[in-house]
């Protein structure tokens, strides 16, 4: 049975029965709904604040594994940084060297690292920074791997071809010198036969008898036949390929013609002293990649050490050219 409950009447004098409306109980029931709905909220929040619950705790425990992994996975990257920047190095450095091929640049190395942000959808959330500085990472390894390992390809074919490569180098000296008394001007100041100024001789002078066979130094492809009163006089330039090209002056009579396969050792053609040259001789000269080089560096087919150097000293003399 419901309690009754009263009210003291000061007027009367009376306890007066209190009656309940139906809006009033609608309204207190709200009163006391609503309130208990805002405690068991906040009880709700403090206790989630201070105490985690059992999901949370689990999925806490594997984010920070996520972490410990992710610290894990950038030192690896660190350390296979490292060993690729070794193996890049070794690779412009060493085997690129070897090969007389030009390094890549870094410029290739580095292609399509930095621009566009690529991880704009990693960014926004608590461990972001970690996230993608381990993407970041992974990609600049990528690309770079790949660009070795089509590096890697390229020498592997220089490597197939290295016997052919030697066979085209010029290795030998351009007349027969075995003395080495036919050794004459060479690389440096010189003063000029005609014009008595002192002026840069590029390339080196071996005095012979006209008609003197001249030999075509390394394995090649004749591309100038070239007959002339002035300058080298009647010459010849054979490319070897890999950069590299010769050119024989002064030369009294051709023995090949343009166009012309040659191997090292061939005859090309005869001493002579056309052009511009005070007496019979050849001016030899070695080009690589488009500049001109000292030709006493490309003999080490014909000297041994003690010859070596007993050339470059009969070549160091200062004296005058032959042209």
């Amino acid at each position: 049975m419901a309690k009754i409950k009263f009210k003291f009447n000061p007027d009367s004098l009376r306890y007066d029965r209190i009656e309940h409306s139906l809006k009033d109980k609608v309204l207190k029931f709200l009163a006391y709904f609503v309130g208990s709905v805002l405690l068991a909220g906040l009880y709700m929040f403090v206790f989630s604040y201070i105490f985690d619950l059992p999901q949370e705790r689990k999925l806490k425990r594997e984010n920070n594994q996520l972490i410990a992994q992710y610290e894990i996975m950038n030192g690896k990257l660190r350390q296979m940084n490292a060993v690729l920047s070794d193996l890049e190095e070794r690779d412009d450095n060493l085997y690129r060297t070897i090969f007389e091929t030009e390094p890549i640049s870094s410029s290739v190395r580095s292609q399509g690292v930095g621009g566009v942000n690529r991880y704009s959808e990693l960014e926004g959330y608590d461990n972001s920074e970690i996230v993608i500085a381990t993407s970041k990472q992974l990609g600049e390894l990528t690309k770079r791997i790949y660009v070795q390992s089509k590096s890697y390809d390229e020498l592997i074919e220089l490597a197939l071809n290295k016997e052919q490569m030697l066979a085209c180098i010029p290795a030998i000296m351009p007349v027969s010198n075995k003395d080495l008394k036919r050794t004459a001007s060479g690389w440096g100041y010189r003063i000029h036969p005609i014009y008595k100024i002192r002026k840069f001789h590029y390339g080196m002078d071996f005095t012979a008898p006209t008609g003197t066979s001249i030999y075509s130094t390394g394995d090649g492809e004749v591309v100038n036949v070239i007959k002339s009163r002035r300058g080298y006089g009647n010459r010849i330039i054979v490319d070897h390929g890999y950069s590299y090209k010769t050119l024989y002056g002064h030369m009294s009579g051709f023995n090949v013609r343009k166009g012309q396969k040659v191997k090292r050792g061939d005859v090309i053609g005869f001493v002579g002293s056309t052009g511009s040259s005070t007496a019979p001789h050849l001016h030899y000269e070695v080009h690589h990649k488009g500049k001109k080089v000292n030709p006493i560096n490309f003999y080490y087919n014909d000297l041994s050490a003690e010859e070596w150097d007993r050339m470059i000293e009969l070549s160091m003399k200062s004296g005058q050219s032959f042209d």
